[in-house]
């Protein structure tokens, strides 16, 4: 099934300064708009900080010998480092918006969230997706490059179009939070997803463009227990888990997602949960033998040194770095509420579980 060593989800590559690049903080001079959370209209970007870069919904590749992040934010930022520890603004990836983003969500904004991005057919295939705050008015588009390098005559990211769209009142699960998983049998699945009713996995074609025909879905991890009308509306409810991420490690099947609520500064209560699967389709089940499609997960806590620093963490992505695991990673400060980007190493205990190891 799938190989996530051999279809890159953290890569590294050669990348010189001498490419002009827009701040990060232009991104919070923008007019707030609905496609933004609350705190993330009101709340001013601080000075960019090498060492503690703000970031939302990172994921990591490498090409060469840099790493770069992808996050949320104005056409999608990227950051890049060499030692993974200290950081550098490397710009956006989208100047403008597609016209069918615009076409299908009037509403829509540079404020395009989610990112994943993985290497296949000889090209860098970047997810995302432009929606509605607290609603599933969502698209999730595709992007590729033949390069992460901005230096080279190669690097331009092409517009592959719509992979996905959820409409309120129509689809009773939401199209954000887009991660890319290839077997080695040559399928391709994209997991997705927040609230409503939750998680989702479908089958993607091979060119990873659009939705496989005979269409395939499955569902991963939901709380049916805390769901109820208004999931079936345009407004979620309180079944909250998103961020969707698989990892392989070990002959299973990991699948990572985030319970609770981000996006609320000091007030947020996101966190990690974890189950596992034999199969990429599932089902999924945590440590104690919960499957995550009832509301299952065990819990994958921040080390004990970063609990000081902050109140809640989530959206993560998994991959294999330098020969080790590696978990990336927003976390909240619990002084500010300002959202940083965390990378930290991952052991396996006795049983198979992950655990997240301390800052060196």
């Amino acid at each position: 099934m799938l190989s996530k060593k051999t279809i890159p989800i953290i890569a590294l590559a050669a990348l010189t300064a001498s490419c002009a690049v827009s701040s990060p903080q232009d991104d919070s001079t923008a007019q707030p708009d609905t496609t933004a959370s609350a705190a993330d209209t009101l709340r001013p970007r601080p000075k960019f900080d090498p060492e503690h870069p703000w970031a939302h919904d990172p994921v990591v590749a490498v090409e060469g010998d840099t790493v770069y992040a992808f996050t949320t934010g104005h056409g999608i930022h990227q950051l890049r480092s060499v030692d993974m520890k200290t950081w550098e603004f490397d710009g956006q990836c989208l100047e403008a918006l597609p016209q069918w983003v615009v076409e299908r969500n009037p509403e829509a904004t540079m404020h395009l969230w989610a990112p994943d991005i993985i290497f296949a057919g000889g090209e860098w295939h970047l997810f995302y997706c432009s929606s509605v705050f607290a609603t599933n008015k969502s698209v999730i588009g595709h992007l590729t490059n033949k390069t992460l390098n901005r230096r080279s005559p190669a690097y331009k990211w092409q517009d592959r179009g719509l992979v996905l769209q959820s409409v309120p009142d129509r689809d009773n699960w939401n199209a954000i939070d887009p991660n890319i998983a290839i077997c080695a049998d040559g399928s391709a699945w994209m997991d997705f997803g927040s609230f409503w009713g939750g998680i989702k996995m479908v089958r993607l074609s091979d060119d990873l463009s659009r939705i496989a025909e005979p269409q395939e879905w499955h569902t991963l991890s939901s709380r049916p227990a805390l769901l109820n009308a208004k999931d079936t509306a345009e407004k979620p409810g309180e079944g909250a888990v998103e961020a969707p991420f698989i990892f392989k490690h070990d002959g299973w099947f990991y699948l990572f997602v985030s319970f609770d609520y981000c996006c609320r500064g000091e007030n947020s209560t996101y966190h990690v949960v974890c189950g596992r699967s034999r199969d990429i389709r599932g089902p999924y089940e945590d440590r104690a033998g919960e499957p995550m499609e009832l509301g299952g997960g065990t819990r994958v806590d921040l080390p004990e040194a970063d609990k000081a620093r902050y109140v809640a963490y989530g959206h993560c992505a998994v991959a294999t770095l330098r020969g080790q695991d590696y978990m990336a990673l927003h976390a909240y400060r619990r002084d500010d509420g300002v959202s940083e980007l965390v990378l930290r190493k991952i052991a396996w205990d006795d049983r198979g579980w992950p655990v997240l190891k301390a800052a060196e």
